[in-house]
C-alpha cells in the first residue's frame, strides 16, 4: 500500500512538470510573436518616416494644403447641415382683413398661405352680415406660413325682419324685445304709449302694427302698435261682500271687475273679527267696470307671532285693467297668494294676516313692482 502511494505521488510530480513546461513554451512563443510585431511596426514607421523625409518641399506643401482643404470642406458641410436643421417654415405678414366681406378676406389670407378660424356673433346692424369684425393676430404681425388666423365674423342682427306681433299680448312683446335688447342695442323699440282702442279682443291684445310683418330691418326701427282695451266699458252689479273672511274675499275679488279699496279697524259691538263689515256701494247697485268701492274689514283675533294690516301701493295708471297679484314669502320660504284682481292703476290695497317676518311681493303682469317685509 505504501509503494502504491509513492508511485501516485511521483506521477503527480511528473504531470505537474509537463504542464509547467507547456505553459513556459506558450509564454516564450507569445513573447517571440510580440517581439516580431514590434520589430515589424518599427520597421514600417522607419520606412514611412524615410519616405516622408524623402518628399520634396513641394510635395509637403501639397499635403498640408490638401489636409487644410479637407478640414475646411468638413466645416462648411457641418455648418450647412446645422442651418438646414434650424431653418423653419417660410414666414409671412398677416394682412388687414377687418371690415372686409368674408369671401374677400379668405382670398387675402390664401394669398399669404394663411388659414382662417371663424368665430361668429350677432351685431346690432343687419347689414353687417358676413363682415369681418376683428382678427387675431393683429395686422402686420409676422407669422409662419400655414398659421391659422382667427376671424370674428358678423352673423347680422338677432332679428333682421319685423315679426308678426298681431294677436300677441303687449306685455309678452315688451319682454321679448327687452330680451333681444340685452344682447344688442335694440334694433326694434316700441313707441310708448301704444294706441289703445276698445275692441272685442281681450284687453292687451295687439290689433295692428307698423311696420308690417316681414319688413326688412336696415337700422334702428320704432314699432307702432294698436292695442285692445277690451270691450267698451259696461255696467256691473255690485255684490254683497258683508261677512266674508279675508280668504273668501280674496277668492271672490279675482272674478270682480271692481276695484276694492280696503281699510281696517277694530270690531265694534257684536261685529265679528276678521270679516267685511262695510261697503260704500249697496249690494245689487249697477256701477261702471273697475269703479272704486271702499271696503271696511275688522282686525282678526290677535295671534302670537302674526301681523294684520292693509297693504297699499300706488301703481301707474294703465290703459286697461292688468292682472295684479299680492304674494307672501313666509319665514319658512313657502310662497302664499294673498290677493289677486285686475287693476287699472292707482292705489292698490289688500288686507293680510300673516306670520311676522313674512315678505309681501306685488306683481303686475308677472313683473315685480313692490316688496315689503312685515313685522
Amino acid at each position: 500500500m505504501e509503494n502504491f502511494d509513492n508511485k501516485r505521488g511521483e506521477q503527480r510530480k511528473l504531470d505537474l512538470t509537463r504542464a509547467t513546461g507547456k505553459v513556459s513554451g506558450v509564454a516564450r512563443g507569445a513573447a517571440r510573436g510580440a517581439a516580431k510585431l514590434a520589430k515589424s511596426a518599427a520597421k514600417t514607421a522607419r520606412e514611412q518616416h524615410k519616405r516622408i523625409s524623402e518628399w520634396t518641399r513641394e510635395q509637403k506643401r501639397t499635403f498640408v494644403l490638401v489636409t487644410l482643404l479637407m478640414l475646411v470642406l468638413f466645416f462648411i458641410a457641418g455648418l450647412l447641415a446645422f442651418f438646414l436643421v434650424l431653418r423653419g417654415e417660410e414666414r409671412t405678414m398677416v394682412p388687414d382683413v377687418r371690415h372686409m366681406e368674408l369671401a374677400d378676406a379668405l382670398v387675402r389670407l390664401q394669398e399669404r398661405e394663411l388659414y382662417p378660424r371663424l368665430v361668429l356673433r350677432f351685431t346690432d346692424n343687419p347689414q353687417d352680415r358676413n363682415l369681418v369684425l376683428d382678427q387675431s393676430p393683429v395686422p402686420g404681425s409676422i407669422v409662419k406660413a400655414g398659421r391659422r388666423i382667427t376671424l370674428t365674423v358678423s352673423k347680422g342682427a338677432v332679428i333682421d325682419k319685423i315679426e308678426d306681433y298681431r294677436g300677441k299680448k303687449i306685455e309678452d312683446v315688451r319682454l321679448q324685445l327687452q330680451a333681444i335688447a340685452a344682447t344688442s342695442k335694440g334694433l326694434v323699440t316700441l313707441r310708448e304709449p301704444p294706441l289703445y282702442l276698445f275692441d272685442d279682443s281681450p284687453a292687451g291684445t295687439i290689433l295692428d302694427q307698423n311696420p308690417k310683418p316681414g319688413t326688412e330691418i336696415s337700422g334702428p326701427t320704432v314699432l307702432d302698435l294698436v292695442v285692445s282695451k277690451g270691450p267698451e266699458a259696461s255696467r256691473v252689479t255690485m255684490p254683497s261682500l258683508i261677512g266674508l273672511s279675508y280668504r273668501e274675499l280674496a277668492a271672490k275679488a279675482s272674478a270682480l271687475n271692481i276695484v276694492l279699496e280696503f281699510s281696517m279697524r277694530q270690531p265694534k259691538g257684536d261685529e265679528q273679527a276678521g270679516v267685511v263689515v262695510g261697503q260704500s256701494v249697496a249690494p245689487e247697485t249697477a256701477i261702471g267696470q273697475y269703479e272704486r268701492v271702499k271696503i271696511t274689514v275688522t282686525s282678526p283675533v290677535e295671534r302670537k307671532g302674526y301681523v294684520a294690516g292693509v297693504f297699499e301701493q300706488k301703481l301707474p295708471d294703465a290703459p286697461y285693467a292688468q292682472q295684479t297679484v299680492l304674494e307672501a314669502v313666509l319665514p319658512d320660504s313657502n310662497v302664499q297668494q294673498v290677493y289677486a284682481a285686475k287693476h287699472p292703476g292707482g292705489v292698490f290695497s289688500a288686507p293680510f294676516f300673516l306670520p311676522s317676518g313674512s315678505t309681501l311681493v306685488l306683481k303686475v303682469n308677472n313683473s315685480e313692482v313692490a316688496r315689503r317685509e312685515i313685522r
